[in-house]
């Protein structure tokens, strides 16, 4: 059963309730209401009539005198337990019918009021017994009756319009009830078809358009939404991690394809020409033998050298992938550039190296990591040294508030300014410089995690034709007390 179906269903069966306990309320009032005056004055016309009764004394049984201020619809009847006589009142013998009485061992207990049908016509009986004044004994019972039919009628009238109103009411209101449901219902059933268009289309662009009030429905459309717009984000960057990892995963193949079929190819050469066998040994001399050999250990050894670099690389960005970090600790700033401005100079290069003053720097600490941070600086002072064939490359630092800014400049072939938000990127190299430079791409892109891991950032400003500047913005902490 559906949700609409449940709440008409509740809402009928409360209002049922509720109906058949105000109808019978308001019976039970005016039916308590109309036989209390009916007994009242059955009461007061017993009380007139009681005195009226008398022995006759020639045919020797009781009876009784009715008083002519009697309604004409009170009829009264006598039993005389003693002769075993009936007496009624004239209106009653026209009728010709007779009033049910006990016999005498039960009239003590049926004394009281009751409603009788004699003939299929309604009355109310009032009774009581007779006691003879000197022993008490039971003598007689006078029965008092007033004819009903009116009430009845009324009573029979009122309890129809009370069913017959509360069976409408009760249709009404459950196709009110029905409607009010299916039409407040109405956004749960958008919620319903935008989850099942998601699951059949993966279309996590679906949103619940919703006009309503902000109450329970409202708010639940609301988070709704709020949940599939990050559902939407989410699958975003899953998709995108996910590209980013085939590419990844492509790029390093094909980065460690290269090497390796050097390296076997190179394998095979050795083999051939240091085997055993005459037919597959090629025919070269002592010396052209030796110097085929060295070159072609050497390609091994340049190429496993690189696959190192590669692999170490990526275990680098693989742990910053599964967001494994590195110990920091305060370091002197000074100390750690002037070492890698020292160490920068012996590097392949074909550009002006040029240090500025780094004086500035005296009593500047950084929460970071020794190691790491020459790695980073390495890198980009020897991608800067790589994209500069000619002219210089500038190490200084400046201060500006709480950050320290590290610079390495260079006035080589620079990137084109589109080409800068994805240089950290990895395997991502510039298209002018690719097949012109060696290199895989990875070297930015753990810069550029470390720069991350010690809560900095980095500027880029570059042109094409004219170089490249890279500043990095470190945070300062003041120094560690010496001990």
């Amino acid at each position: 059963m559906s949700i609409r179906l449940r709440l008409t269903a509740w809402y009928t069966a409360i209002l049922a309730v509720t109906l058949i306990v105000f109808g019978s309320a308001v019976y039970g009032v005016v039916h308590f209401n109309t036989y209390n005056s009916v007994r009242e004055r059955l009461v007061q016309q017993f009380d007139k009539i009681k005195p009226g009764v008398v022995l006759n004394w020639n045919d020797n049984y009781f009876s009784f005198q009715a008083t002519s201020d009697l309604t004409s619809q009170t009829y009264v009847q006598m039993i005389d337990y003693v002769n075993n006589k009936l007496s009624v009142s004239e209106n009653l013998g026209d009728l010709n019918i007779k009033f049910p009485y006990p016999d005498y061992k039960h009239a003590v207990k049926q004394q009281g009021f009751k409603p009788v049908y004699i003939q299929g016509n309604p009355f109310y009986l009032y009774q009581r017994t007779i006691t003879e004044s000197n022993t008490g004994q039971i003598i007689a019972l006078l029965q008092v009756a007033i004819y009903t039919g009116h009430e009845v009628e009324l009573l029979t009238l009122l309890r129809n319009i009370l069913v017959i109103s509360a069976t409408i009411m009760i249709i009404v209101a459950s196709s009110l009830g029905l409607f009010l449901a299916r039409k407040s219902m109405s956004p749960i059933g958008n919620v319903i078809e935008a989850a099942s268009q998601i699951q059949n289309g993966q279309d996590l662009s679906v949103r619940i358009d919703y006009d309503g009030p902000q109450d329970e429905v409202g708010q639940l459309i609301d988070t709704v939404n709020s949940m599939l717009g990050r559902m939407e984000g989410f699958y975003k960057n899953l998709e995108e991690s996910y590209a980013t990892q085939r590419r990844f995963v492509s790029d390093a193949s094909h980065e460690l394809r290269t090497p390796l079929t050097t390296i076997r190819g190179n394998v095979d050469l050795l083999e051939k020409m240091w085997s055993d066998e005459e037919g597959d040994r090629p025919k070269l001399d002592e010396t052209t033998l030796k110097q085929m050999t060295r070159e072609a250990i050497s390609d091994i050894a340049d190429e496993s050298k690189r696959m190192s670099r590669l692999v170490g690389d990526m275990l680098s960005l693989a742990r910053a992938d599964t967001g494994r970090t590195f110990d920091k600790q305060p370091i002197p700033l000074e100390i750690l550039v002037e070492e890698v401005a020292r160490r920068a100079q012996f590097l392949a290069r074909q550009a002006d190296w040029i240090t500025g003053d780094f004086s500035i720097l005296n009593g500047v600490y950084v929460n970071g990591n020794k190691d790491y941070m020459q790695q980073m600086l390495f890198i980009f002072i020897e991608n800067a040294f790589k994209y500069t064939p000619e002219g210089q490359v500038t190490f200084d630092a400046l201060l500006y508030e709480d950050q320290v800014g590290i610079r390495i400049a260079d006035t080589g072939i620079g990137m084109d300014k589109d080409e800068v938000p994805y240089i950290f990127d990895r395997f991502y190299r510039a298209d002018q410089s690719r097949g012109m430079t060696e290199g895989i791409g990875l070297g930015l892109s753990i810069a550029k995690w470390i720069i991350d891991e010690l809560n900095g950032s980095v500027e880029v400003v570059t042109r094409q034709g004219e170089g490249t500047t890279f500043i990095i913005w470190l945070p300062v902490v003041f120094p560690v007390p010496l001990e």
